[in-house]
């Protein structure tokens, strides 16, 4: 792996620990696809820090957990606009 892929990697697993963002949020910030940002936090960062990479699967899992929530929010914001 490249210098600069281990540089985006660590950024991205301090961002996501320091803010709690989305994957997708993170891809708009760093300026890299949501395919990009899921196979560095996924992949790439268990073998370059393994206790961020403990820290940044934590919160992923709690994204998954919750965002059927944010899911029916999103849609009765929809629908009371119109």
């Amino acid at each position: 792996m490249s210098t600069n892929i281990i540089k985006r990697v660590i950024s991205e697993g301090n961002y996501m620990v320091e803010s709690k963002k989305t994957i997708r949020e993170i891809a708009k910030i760093f300026g890299v696809s949501k395919s990009t940002v899921h196979k560095d936090l996924q992949d790439r960062l268990i073998s370059v820090d393994d206790t961020l990479y403990k820290k940044v699967n934590a919160i992923l899992k709690d994204h998954i957990n919750t965002r059927h929530i944010k899911g029916g929010q999103s849609t009765r914001k929809k629908y009371l606009k119109t």
